[in-house]
């Protein structure tokens, strides 16, 4: 196991798309790290890539190898990430890796088998939950200012039109990118439903491609039960032209929690004067965010994920979003991709 004790953590970033930057923006805002390198198959894109992140571009052979590299940031195509974590954790490396953390659940658990037996951490990108508007959200539904639970409501009208899967070969397959607009935009939202409702027990659904010329879907429609009779449906598109920001809603039998977006749009209880989390302030925002373009999310999830990741290295204790907690929100979306009869062995 490499040295964690250090002051100063060296990162290593695998892959150089988009989400690489966020996470070298997170590396950046944290004292305790610095960016040692990054990592691509194709070497001769290194020297583009040095320039544009400001640090030498290496093999990923090379990376696991440098010693001054504690923890690796897997940003690669999704069917990619376990091979490529449990070979980082062979190498005695901590492992940040994007979401999702693998297309199976063998392959997730073979990661999280993998960290534990070389004692390092293991912390999933589901960077949403790191925000203090859905940590308020969490705080209130465990301290019951909503009663108990009745319905969830997840709506995701998104755009992502076919020169964004055109942009990389892996876009838009079963085999890379797992899944469509649930494994890759939604799976986000879909995490924070189970973390606020729990686990379903059961999952109806009916995935179509209509429009995107890729293997997977670009719309869905799923309704879950959960364990109290609770119920949730979760509609998503990315053919929604020209994109619109995603909801969120929560209702119990004491009040509701209306999310649009980043913003709340409504959050209101029976007896207000009895709740014991604050309401957070509504605010008017008609931004698409991410449903227009991937890059309209903000960097502080990323940031918070970075920093609990380095408490749980010096601390050793486990991330807050670790590898079990990723693996939840896997398997519901493989669960309806089952009942929907879609994805790799349906």
């Amino acid at each position: 196991m490499t040295n964690s004790g250090l002051n100063i953590l060296g990162v290593g970033i695998l892959g150089s798309g988009m989400i690489a930057e966020y996470h070298q923006q997170a590396i950046d805002a944290n004292e305790d790290l610095k960016l040692s390198a990054m990592a691509h198959y194709d070497s001769t894109k290194f020297s583009s890539i040095s320039e544009r992140f400001g640090v030498p571009c290496l093999s990923y052979e090379d990376m696991l190898a440098n010693p001054d590299i504690n923890i690796i940031c897997i940003c690669t195509p999704s069917g990619q990430h376990a091979a490529q974590a449990i070979a980082a954790a062979e190498a005695g490396k901590h492992v940040l890796v994007e979401k999702p953390m693998a297309l199976s659940l063998e392959d997730a658990d073979a990661m999280i088998q993998a960290c534990e037996k070389a004692g390092v951490q293991l912390a999933v990108a589901l960077q949403r939950r790191a925000e203090p508007l859905f940590q308020q959200v969490k705080s209130a539904i465990d301290a019951g200012d909503l009663g108990e639970l009745t319905l969830g409501i997840i709506t995701m009208p998104y755009v992502r039109n076919d020169a964004y899967y055109d942009q990389a070969e892996w876009r838009g397959t079963w085999a890379l990118d797992g899944g469509g607009v649930l494994m890759n935009q939604g799976i986000h939202l879909v995490d924070l439903l189970i973390w606020f409702m729990g686990d379903p027990v059961n999952v109806e659904a009916t995935a179509k491609t209509l429009h995107r010329t890729v293997e997977v879907e670009d719309t869905l429609v799923a309704t879950l039960e959960f364990a109290n009779g609770s119920l949730a449906t979760i509609t998503a598109t990315t053919t929604a032209a020209p994109g619109f920001g995603h909801k969120a809603e929560i209702y119990g039998t004491q009040g509701g929690i209306q999310i649009t977006g980043e913003e709340v749009s409504a959050w209101s209880l029976v007896d207000a004067s009895s709740a014991k989390v604050e309401p957070v302030a509504l605010t008017q925002d008609s931004s698409a965010g991410s449903g227009g373009d991937p890059r309209g999310i903000k960097a502080t999830g990323h940031i918070n994920i970075m920093t609990d990741l380095v408490a749980a290295i010096k601390e050793n204790k486990a991330p807050k979003i670790d590898g079990y907690e990723g693996r939840r929100s896997l398997k519901t979306i493989l669960d309806i991709y089952k009942s929907a009869n879609i994805g790799k062995g349906y």
